[in-house]
């Protein structure tokens, strides 16, 4: 996980809360990047027993749906193609990943910065929007982060755990944030 997320390329500037958004969701895409780069190559495609969804699944899951944030949210933003989880590997959900969080980037420096044009998260097409605030950026986390979850349980339950280095490097924080251009760590920028 040495790769930085590029800064997110705004005509407007930023304010405390925007700036900490982008590095709280570089951050955040940071940690998947890493579990795909440790994750065994057998348990990509493995179906786990009860109907679960393997995680090739749930990684395709997280990009698409970050590419209906921005269809919705931000639609004058280039959306990200969708991935077919069908035919999906880990190198294709990386570079989707990368790209479906650059679109998240300026649609969180857009709608949390000075002046963005961006006043509604919509986070569904049937859900009702919210107006943006910190609750957009914790929903995003979330969301994603439940998903980490359900992969490392899976990938656990599928016999293939994943390295401490790994499950461990996800609660990094400080780490995370230099990654993603902080000089100190969480709290020291804003």
């Amino acid at each position: 996980m040495t790769s930085r997320i590029p800064k997110a390329d705004t005509p407007h500037g930023h304010t405390g809360l925007g700036q900490t958004a982008v590095k709280m969701f570089a951050a955040n895409d940071l940690m998947n990047q890493g579990l795909i780069d440790h994750l065994a190559p057998d348990a990509w495609r493995l179906k786990p027993p009860g109907g679960t969804r393997p995680i090739v699944a749930i990684f395709t899951h997280m990009h698409n749906v970050r590419c209906k944030w921005v269809r919705l949210t931000a639609p004058h933003l280039e959306v990200p193609a969708q991935l077919n989880r069908a035919q999906c590997t880990p190198q294709q959900a990386r570079a989707a990943l990368a790209e479906s969080a650059a679109r998240c980037l300026q649609m969180l420096a857009e709608a949390l910065g000075d002046g963005g044009r961006i006043e509604r998260f919509r986070r569904d097409a049937l859900a009702p929007a919210w107006p943006v605030g910190v609750e957009m950026l914790c929903y995003m986390l979330a969301h994603e982060a439940h998903h980490r979850g359900q992969v490392c349980m899976l990938a656990h339950q599928l016999g293939f755990p994943l390295p401490y280095s790994a499950s461990d490097g996800i609660w990094n924080w400080e780490r995370l944030w230099k990654q993603c251009g902080s000089r100190r760590g969480p709290g020291f920028d804003s």
